[in-house]
């Protein structure tokens, strides 16, 4: 069974036991997290959303909080002596997914 949720303006496909990295949550490590925002649920039978499904919930726990891989940002114009460098971390949250509840 798996299903696709919403978590951060984007949608996600999870199944139980997964483990996946989402945009960072204001929740504790080793908490557990709900997820409302079910948009399809797959399998023995499929269940559609529209935009959401009701009462359809997944678990999960979360395991760490992190950064990403620095990125680096450069804006440069020739000739013109311009030239910026910025560096990016982007803050995860790590889940394991519990249980799917359709």
């Amino acid at each position: 069974m798996f299903a696709i949720i919403e978590t951060g303006g984007k949608q996600v496909k999870v199944e139980e036991g997964q483990s996946i990295y989402v945009e960072k949550l204001e929740v504790e490590a080793g908490a557990e997290f709900t997820f409302d925002k079910v948009l399809f649920v797959g399998g023995d039978s499929v269940k559609v959303g529209v935009p959401t499904i009701e009462g359809a919930t997944v678990t999960a726990t979360v395991d760490k909080h992190g950064r990403g891989k620095k990125i680096n940002v450069i804006k440069f114009k020739r000739r013109k002596n311009y030239s910026r460098k910025q560096g990016h971390r982007q803050p995860y949250t790590k889940l394991t997914i519990g249980k799917i509840n359709a």
